[in-house]
C-alpha cells in the first residue's frame, strides 16, 4: 500500500483510541524533556551577553566553544542510539538526561575558555542519542501515517524552548550579584537542574515497547504490535546491512546533507541571534523577548506543516519548500538590516528550519528498514549536526568577526539550505522511480 493511500484510509475506533492513548501517554513527557534539552543546549547564546566579557571570549573563540557541543554529539550519537536499542528507552533516556543536567550545572563554574571547551564537548557527548533515540522510540509506538504530525509536535519543543527560554534566561541574567554570583552562573544552574529531575522521572514514565505497556488493553497492544510489524516488513529502501556499510551508504550522506541545512539554521541562530538583536541597543531582558517572537511563530506553523504532510501523504515537497524558505529568508538580510527586518528574517528562517523536521524525519524513517533504523537515524542526525552545528556555527563566527557583518555570515547557511532542497527533490524522485519500476510486472 502506498504512503498516500495509507494516509487516506479511514481509521477504525480501535485505531483512534489506541493512537490517542499512546500519544497522550508518551508525547507530553517527551516534549517536556526535549524542551529542557534545547534550553540547556542553546542557553549559552543568552549567557554570552555577560559570559563573553567575563571570560574574555572573542567571537571566534565563542563560536568554537559553542560548536564543540556538536563534535561530542557526533562522536557519541550512533553508539548511544545502539545502546538504547539494546538496553531499552526507560533506562537509557534517563541516563542521558541526568548526565547532561549535571554537565549543564557544571558549566556555571567555568573560569577559562579551555574549561568551556571541555564542558561544551561533554554536554554534546552526554545529550548524544536523545533526539534520534526518541525518533527511534516513536517508531516503536506510532504508525507511519501519524508519524509526521507526531514528530512535528514533539519537535515543537525546539522553537518552544527558545520562545520560553529566551525571556526566562533574560530574567535570570538579572539575578546578577545574587549570593555573589553572576547572572550567567545562575542561568546554567537553574536551567540544568530540571534535566536531572526529569531523567529520574523518565525511568518510571516510559515503557520500552507496546507489549510491555500495562496502560494499554490487550486488544490495543495486539493491534498496535501487528500494525507496526506489518509496516516494518514493507520498509525496503535501505535494508539490513552492517553498520560500516550503512555509514558508507550514499543515501545516508544525502539525507544528512538535506537535514544539515535546517540543523545549521536552527543551531546557528540559537547561538548568535541574541548578539544580533542586542546589537540594536536592546537590554538583556528585551533581547530575550525579541528573540522569542520568531520561535513562537515557528512553534505554531511547524505543527500545521506536519499535519499538512500527514493529511496529503506527501513528504518530499513539504521538506524541500521549507529549505528554500530558509535560504530565501537568509538572503533577504541584504534587503533589510533594521530591528524589525531582522525579526522578520529570523522568523522566516526559523519557521522553515522547524517546519522541515516533521516531514523530513517521517521521510527518513520510511527509507530505513527496522533493522537499520537505530543506527541510520542516529548517523543522519550526527553527521547533519556536525555539519550544521559544529561547522556552520564556527563559520558564522569567523565571518562575523572578520567582516563585522551578520548578513555576510548568513550566506553559507543559505547555500547549504538551497543545496539540501535540491537534493531532497532529486533523491525522492529517484526513489519514486525505483519503486515504480519494481512494481511493474515481469
Amino acid at each position: 500500500m502506498s504512503e498516500k493511500m495509507h494516509a487516506t484510509t479511514a481509521p477504525s475506533e480501535l485505531e483512534k483510541q489506541t493512537v490517542r492513548r499512546v500519544v497522550w501517554r508518551i508525547l507530553p513527557f517527551l516534549i517536556l524533556c526535549y524542551l529542557i534539552a534545547i534550553i540547556d543546549r542553546g542557553n549559552i547564546g543568552m549567557a554570552s551577553l555577560q559570559m563573553n566579557e567575563d571570560l574574555g571570549l572573542s567571537k571566534a573563540v565563542f563560536g568554537l566553544a559553542s560548536s564543540l557541543f556538536f563534535v561530542g554529539y557526533f562522536l557519541f550519537e550512533v553508539p548511544s542510539n545502539l545502546a538504547m536499542q539494546k538496553i531499552g528507552a526507560k533506562i537509557w533516556i534517563s541516563r542521558i538526561m541526568v548526565s547532561w543536567g549535571v554537565v549543564s550545572v557544571c558549566t556555571a563554574f567555568v573560569e577559562s575558555s579551555e574549561m568551556l571547551y571541555l564542558l561544551r564537548f561533554l554536554l554534546g557527548a552526554a545529550e548524544a542519542g536523545f533526539f534520534p533515540g526518541v525518533i527511534l522510540y516513536l517508531t516503536y509506538w506510532i504508525p507511519a501515517k501519524y508519524r509526521a504530525r507526531v514528530i512535528a509536535t514533539f519537535m515543537v519543543a525546539i522553537p518552544a524552548a527558545n520562545f520560553i527560554g529566551s525571556p526566562i534566561s533574560g530574567a535570570i541574567l538579572s539575578l546578577d550579584g545574587w549570593y555573589g554570583m553572576r547572572g550567567w552562573h545562575w542561568l546554567f544552574i537553574l536551567e540544568g537542574i530540571p534535566a536531572v529531575l526529569l531523567g529520574i522521572a523518565a525511568f518510571f514514565v516510559l515503557s520500552n515497547r507496546p507489549d510491555s505497556a500495562s496502560w494499554l488493553s490487550a486488544e490495543q497492544r495486539s493491534w498496535l504490535s501487528s500494525t507496526l510489524a506489518a509496516e516494518n516488513a514493507q520498509r525496503k529502501a535501505i535494508g539490513h546491512i552492517s553498520l560500516w556499510q550503512l555509514l558508507r551508504h550514499k543515501h545516508i550522506w544525502v539525507m544528512a546533507l538535506i537535514y544539515a541545512g535546517a540543523s545549521a539554521a536552527g543551531s546557528t541562530l540559537s547561538v548568535w541571534s541574541p548578539q544580533l538583536l542586542k546589537s540594536f541597543g536592546l537590554d538583556n531582558f528585551t533581547t530575550g523577548l525579541a528573540n522569542a517572537i520568531p520561535y513562537g511563530l515557528a512553534s505554531v506553523l511547524m505543527i500545521v506543516w506536519g499535519r499538512s504532510s500527514d493529511r496529503t501523504g506527501e513528504r518530499r515537497w513539504h521538506t524541500a519548500l521549507t529549505l528554500f524558505l530558509i535560504a530565501g529568508g537568509l538572503l533577504s538580510a541584504f534587503i533589510s538590516q533594521s530591528l524589525t527586518g531582522s525579526v522578520v528574517i529570523l522568523s522566516l528562517v526559523l519557521i522553515g528550519a522547524y517546519s522541515m523536521k516533521g516531514p523530513f524525519w517521517a521521510l527518513a524513517s520510511g527509507w530505513l528498514s527496522s533493522s537499520t533504523a537505530a543506527a541510520g537515524l542516529a548517523a543522519i542526525g550526527a553527521v547533519a549536526n556536525l555539519i550544521g552545528g559544529g561547522l556552520m556555527v564556527n563559520v558564522y563566527g569567523m565571518i562575523n568577526q572578520a567582516t563585522g557583518s551578520h548578513t555576510l555570515a548568513m550566506v553559507p547557511l543559505a547555500l547549504l539550505c538551497a543545496a539540501g532542497g535540491i537534493a531532497v527533490l532529486m533523491m525522492g524522485r529517484k526513489s519514486q522511480l525505483r519503486v515504480e519500476v519494481e512494481a511493474q510486472p515481469r
